[in-house]
């Protein structure tokens, strides 16, 4: 590995020297990004994954000097997959940079892709607000691309955080949206009902039961097997242990469906905010009485 670290170094002397000598026609730069890009596999065998992302910048540069966009684009990428491994925060600079470069070569399917990458490394540093706005960013451009599926991962995504940061109407909006969409397409079909069992909780969580009623027949208007399913009967036995404030009641409704169903952790998360509210409720009245 100090071996190719040593002769990752030496390409890159190599390379700078073809910057700072003179040569034809942009000849140089086409010479020093092919040693550059020797340089960065050498240190890429040697996992020196800063030196190798600082390295494809360099290359970049080099085909920003030539015109050569495409390129450019490509190795700020290829410098974001290096730093993804030490810097997250380099990794999204790299990947904003080939965004912008992409949007201005017409490329829009990889901008979508790449905007979506951003969005997922926002996700693993916590940046929930940042995640959001990526994916929201990447689900319009893999919309315009006609790529539905990406942009419906992308928008359940946003939805999924926006629940989690308390945005509940945003989440509620898409889960609904996306539920009426994936009705006219076969393959899709099976999975309404968990976009409305998503939405549904979220209304929950707004705790307001004439609205979740009132959302329970506007899901049956939209897809008439609702009614039929586990899903509507959670939500509707939720929505009636809300209105008799029975914590009891809840906890039995969701224990049940989960011995059948595993709730997942998201929402777990949110069924206790519904359940903590409804127990505060319940201390209100004994308080009163």
């Amino acid at each position: 590995m100090g071996d190719q670290l040593a002769r990752g170094e030496e390409f890159e002397k190599k390379a700078e020297k073809k910057l700072s000598g003179w040569g034809l026609f942009g000849s140089k730069h086409e010479d020093a990004a092919e040693l550059f890009d020797k340089a960065a596999n050498c240190f890429k065998l040697a996992k020196s994954w800063n030196k190798a992302g600082s390295t494809y910048v360099k290359i970049a540069n080099c085909n920003l000097k030539l015109d050569s966009k495409h390129e450019a684009a490509q190795a700020y990428v290829d410098a974001a997959h290096c730093y993804k491994k030490t810097n997250a925060k380099e990794a999204i600079s790299c990947l904003e940079q080939a965004v912008n470069m992409f949007c201005d070569i017409g490329r829009l399917s990889m901008a979508a892709r790449y905007y979506k990458e951003i969005a997922e490394l926002h996700e693993s540093e916590q940046n929930i607000e940042q995640a959001i706005d990526f994916y929201e960013k990447a689900a319009d451009f893999f919309q315009n691309e006609d790529v539905s599926t990406s942009a419906n991962q992308c928008k359940q995504k946003v939805a999924q955080f926006a629940a989690q940061i308390e945005q509940y109407q945003k989440a509620i909006e898409i889960y609904e949206d996306i539920a009426r969409q994936s009705l006219s397409n076969n393959l899709l079909k099976y999975g309404v009902k968990g976009h409305l069992l998503n939405a549904g909780i979220c209304q929950l969580c707004k705790g307001d039961v004439v609205a979740i009623t009132n959302a329970l027949e506007r899901y049956q208007e939209l897809d008439p097997t609702f009614s039929g399913t586990r899903e509507y009967k959670l939500l509707a036995e939720i929505a009636s242990a809300i209105d008799e404030e029975d914590v009891t009641k809840f906890t039995d409704v969701v224990k049940e469906f989960d011995s059948m169903t595993p709730l997942d952790s998201w929402k777990t998360t949110l069924l206790l905010r519904v359940k903590e509210k409804l127990k505060a409720k319940e201390m209100e009245e004994d308080d009163l009485t």
